[in-house]
């Protein structure tokens, strides 16, 4: 049987096709283009069957397993296939495509983290009034937008050099443990507030707000701080330092205004004693 392998705009992939036994399969006809261009290993191929002139619609899928003489016409002894290559190309880089687990774990990580902080607008926060202007949302979108395709690009590039086995699971374990206790902190929010959004500014108390006045920020950097020893990328880093920074600014005036508001003046309560987001030894 000879195979005559060509690309999508009928050029010859192999010069002069393939001759291969009746019995030949494609796994077959994959380790003979193998032989004659080295560079197309059998999982870099993928063969179908030219579409006839005037149809439309999916060409057909060589299976690996089948016999070639399945998609020969009746007592045809020669069969025509279309060849694609499945090189992986990234930004210019080809090279065979390796996923490392950690990889993957990080976008369900980063999908879920996103997930909850909108199942969190709907169904946990209160709001007494519009807190953000609508020109923010752009900001804010172009924020994340901006730094996931900086991560992404990093942590998804092959040559991405993963971290060992032991400090990826470390990782992610301590942030999920930091996205579960920021979960918790919400509720703890939650509970301040009235279900119409009313009641003010109070004191939290309970869990880490015995501590730090904005436990939630403090979950939230901790978070990311599990994701980056997880990934371990500079692109990470910045965005944690970034993050922190705008929530350290946040937090630091919301600490300031709950001392002023709670000085122990005219019957109020006195702010107790606490660190504004992180105690003194990070």
């Amino acid at each position: 049987m000879k195979v005559a392998v060509v690309s999508r705009s009928g050029r010859e992939v192999i010069k002069g096709g393939i001759e291969l036994d009746d019995s030949a399969t494609v796994t077959d006809l994959q380790e003979a283009v193998h032989a004659r261009r080295k560079k197309y290993y059998p999982s870099r191929q993928r063969f179908t069957l030219p579409l006839q002139p005037g149809t439309s619609g999916k060409p057909v899928v060589l299976n690996p397993k089948a016999n070639l003489s399945e998609y020969c016409e009746k007592n045809a002894d020669s069969l025509t296939v279309v060849f694609k290559d499945l090189v992986y190309k990234y930004f210019g880089y080809e090279d065979e495509r390796i996923i490392h687990p950690v990889q993957t774990y990080a976008m369900y990580y980063w999908c879920f983290h996103y997930f909850k902080r909108i199942m969190e607008t709907f169904f946990v926060h209160r709001f007494s009034h519009a807190t953000s202007p609508l020109s923010n949302v752009f900001r804010n979108c172009a924020y994340y937008w901006i730094f996931a395709a900086y991560i992404a690009y990093y942590v998804n590039h092959p040559l991405y050099s993963p971290v060992s086995d032991l400090q990826m699971k470390i990782g992610f374990a301590f942030g999920l443990v930091c996205q579960v206790s920021n979960f918790y902190c919400h509720l703890l929010l939650r509970s301040l507030r009235s279900p119409s959004g009313n009641g003010g500014y109070q004191i939290p108390y309970g869990f880490l707000f015995n501590i730090v006045t904005c436990a939630n920020y403090t979950t939230e950097i901790y978070q990311w701080l599990g994701f980056n020893i997880a990934t371990q990328t500079v692109a990470g880093y910045v965005f944690l330092v970034v993050a922190a920074l705008i929530m350290t600014n946040w937090a630091l005036a919301k600490h300031r205004r709950m001392k002023k508001l709670f000085d122990g003046r005219e019957g109020r309560p006195k702010y107790p004693r606490r660190w504004v987001i992180l105690p003194p030894f990070f």
